[in-house]
């Protein structure tokens, strides 16, 4: 089998692609010095291992013999694993939000060879992509100066949009603009009860995405205000995704997201991120409300992350695929009759009463069921004849197909994992939780640092002479890792882990700070320069970098009482309070740092 440049890269995402018949190339000047030598645009792709909508493009597109020969004649096309280039990731997908509106994976760029793009889309079926390719190469060909224009005025637009800080307003009496005050966090929580669903939890309508981080705002405003409004639906969305088939009953962990209003059907891929998120909310909510059922969310998210995504060496890997045998879902739907073949008459008839497993099916037209408790009043009752049927029905599952497992280790992904493990050890007292955590931290500082620095990502490739690690580290590396230490520090009382994690934030500092006009770059100041550099504020489905170095800041100046950390906090939160004004329920992160010091009175460094 003839294979392309990918063939020696580390990601898995970009290996799968290394027998497609297009003539891939890794992110990196030999892809743009061809271009400009071919005066050949650059098709774009970024995505990553586990998203279903990649898998389909590759199938119908990539693995194309038609397409790949269009693909190879017009452009030169490179592939890029969003999770090793988060950077490459953020500044194109900005571009793709500018164009059309809307984002997604997998994120297809028209660009010039000098990284200028022209065009941007996510997913598009074979027939829409040969028509895009013809007619661009086309047009390449005939006034390529009216597409480098195209370019050259996207990414000043981008330019632009990187340094936009939102207006401040019309002043008003009392209002302090540099501050992120109590009614900026006050006004988050009434945004978020406009878009309550009262009916089945989490906020919006259908896809619901868990957020998680919007969960812990609202708990900390619960604990820290005493409101009762904050918690409810904290607690709410907790409880329904809990129920919902986007919780995994048989092995524990939640998917990324639900299609639907009820949190009934995922889109299965199950990322470790979303996990240790959702792990430290449930953690919180039991340790605020005492509620068994927020402890068992935990404890299965830890045993599936033990038993799936766990290096022998300590360290989690990124995330499993949402398709079994090229069909989403597959894997977790089970068939009316099907637990027959595991548990006995009696067994199959409660356990499939209990999970809502019906002869109709509720998964598509499949006639198969997602396992859910939406329907099942009981759900916050413990019952020991499930949690043995799960058991086997769980071993009876491992025999289907394997679903693929990215296994990549990341940085900033271990460490909200370990954030999440030391939280569950501080509430719950299970050391086993705390020595998982320092078993993890022990795996980034031996394979994921050098000379002080990060990298972003590790793979172990025994049958590859190629290096096991990727990227320069970037702001949420540094970040997360950093906020990692200081719990572990909190956790463990070992001034090392302080050490160190105050050697991680004078790197922040130092090669990712704006002096000027504050704010953390996504990316350091001796890495390498695309196209435009952004600062990201809002959090998406992580916190942003920027809220929680906020976070860190604030941390430093009360564990120190060190005045440049009070500098730096100060003007952190002149640099985010604008964003938070703005879209406050995009700054929840932050708003949790705000919520503390507005409460304690702490301004200018005195609390």
């Amino acid at each position: 089998m003839k294979t392309n440049r990918l063939i020696n890269e580390k990601s898995p995402y970009l290996y799968a692609h290394a027998e497609n018949p297009v003539d891939w190339f890794p992110w990196g000047e030999e892809a743009f010095e061809k271009a400009r030598t071919e005066n050949k645009p650059i098709f774009l792709s970024i995505g990553y291992s586990t998203c279903h909508w990649c898998h389909v493009m590759e199938r119908e597109s990539f693995e194309d013999n038609e397409v790949a020969a269009l693909l190879n004649e017009h452009f030169i096309s490179v592939k890029v694993d969003r999770e090793e280039r988060p950077d490459v990731d953020s500044v194109y997908m900005s571009a793709c939000q500018t164009l059309t509106g809307s984002g997604g994976w997998p994120l297809s760029i028209l660009m010039t060879p000098e990284k200028k793009p022209f065009f941007a889309g996510t997913y598009f079926p074979k027939n829409t992509m040969k028509s895009l390719i013809e007619r661009a190469g086309d047009m390449w060909r005939e006034e390529s100066g009216r597409l480098i224009q195209t370019g050259d005025e996207i990414h000043k637009h981008l330019q632009e949009n990187a340094n936009f800080i939102p207006a401040r307003g019309e002043a008003k009496r009392g209002v302090q603009f540099d501050i992120v005050d109590e009614n900026t966090v006050a006004e988050a929580v009434d945004v978020f009860a406009s878009s309550f669903d009262k009916k089945y939890g989490g906020f919006g309508s259908a896809p619901k995405f868990p957020a998680a981080h919007n969960l812990l705002f609202l708990l900390e405003y619960a604990r820290v205000m005493n409101s009762e409004q904050a918690g409810n639906m904290a607690q709410e969305t907790l409880k329904a995704m809990f129920r919902g088939g986007i919780h995994d009953h048989i092995a524990g962990g939640f998917s990324r997201y639900s299609t639907d209003e009820k949190w009934l059907i995922p889109h299965f891929e199950k990322m470790l991120y979303d996990n240790a998120l959702l792990a430290w909310a449930y953690l919180e909510a039991y340790s605020l409300y005492k509620k068994e059922i927020y402890k068992t969310a935990a404890q299965k998210i830890f045993s599936w992350v033990f038993a799936e995504l766990t290096n022998d060496d300590g360290g989690f890997y990124c995330g499993q695929d949402a398709d079994s045998e090229g069909v989403e879902g597959k894997y977790y739907a089970f068939s009316y009759d099907e637990t027959n073949r595991v548990l006995n008459e009696r067994e199959s008839e409660i356990w499939r009463e209990y999970y809502g497993i019906t002869k109709n099916g509720n998964f598509e037209d499949t006639g198969k069921s997602i396992p859910n408790l939406i329907k099942n009043a009981e759900f916050e009752t413990h019952n020991k004849l499930i949690d043995d049927c799960n058991h086997r029905i769980y071993h009876y599952r491992k025999q289907r197909v394997k679903l693929h497992t990215d296994d990549k280790i990341l940085t900033s992904w271990n460490a909200l994992m370990m954030i999440a493990l030391i939280k569950a050890y501080l509430i719950l007292g299970d050391k086993s939780y705390l020595e998982a955590a320092q078993k993890c931290e022990k795996f980034i500082a031996e394979k994921l640092s050098f000379n002080g620095r990060l990298y972003v990502s590790w793979r172990d490739n025994p049958n590859r002479a190629v290096s096991q690690v990727t990227g320069n580290g970037k702001l949420d590396d540094y970040a997360n890792y950093t906020m990692a230490l200081l719990e572990l520090y909190s956790a463990a009382n070992d001034v090392n882990y302080f050490n160190k994690a105050q050697q991680m934030i004078t790197v922040m500092t130092e090669h990712f700070f704006d002096n000027e006009n504050g704010g953390f770059y996504l990316y350091a100041d001796d890495d390498e320069q695309l196209i435009t550099r952004p600062k990201e504020v809002f959090d998406n489905a992580l916190p942003s970098g920027n809220s929680t170095a906020f976070m860190l800041l604030d941390r430093f100046r009360r564990e120190t009482g060190e005045l440049h950390y009070f500098e730096m906090y100060r003007k952190q939160e002149q640099f985010i309070a604008p964003y938070a004004r703005h879209y406050p329920t995009g700054c929840s992160f932050s708003l949790i740092t705000a919520l503390n010091n507005a409460v304690q009175g702490c301004k200018d460094g005195k609390c």
